[in-house]
């Protein structure tokens, strides 16, 4: 499992420009899931994209289509992990 965390490298005018194209990137993924969960930090200075994928091959061809990676608006930290412990009850909340 790995873990973007973007950082805003632009004004948040201009990231607000590609916003629309960003999400509909994370539709795109959500729908072939790739993509666990995702949203803004808090306060908003970047994001954060929980996915699953292969390799981190994978997870760089994923984060290579992104419009906030290829207008260059974000930076990206992408780490790996390995869950060994889970919340079944928010699992099933999340998956039914």
């Amino acid at each position: 499992m790995f873990i973007a965390i973007l950082t805003y490298k632009k004004p948040l005018g201009e990231v607000d420009r590609y916003l629309a194209a960003h999400r509909e990137y994370l539709a795109r993924h959500y729908a072939a899931g790739d993509f666990i969960a995702s949203g803004p930090q808090t306060p908003r200075v970047g994001g954060v994209i929980m996915m699953k994928a292969a390799d981190r091959a994978a997870v760089d061809s994923i984060v290579a289509q992104d419009p906030f990676n290829i207008n260059g608006i974000a930076d990206y930290q992408i780490v790996e992990f390995t869950p060994t412990m889970v919340c079944e009850q928010t699992l099933s909340t999340i998956f039914g």
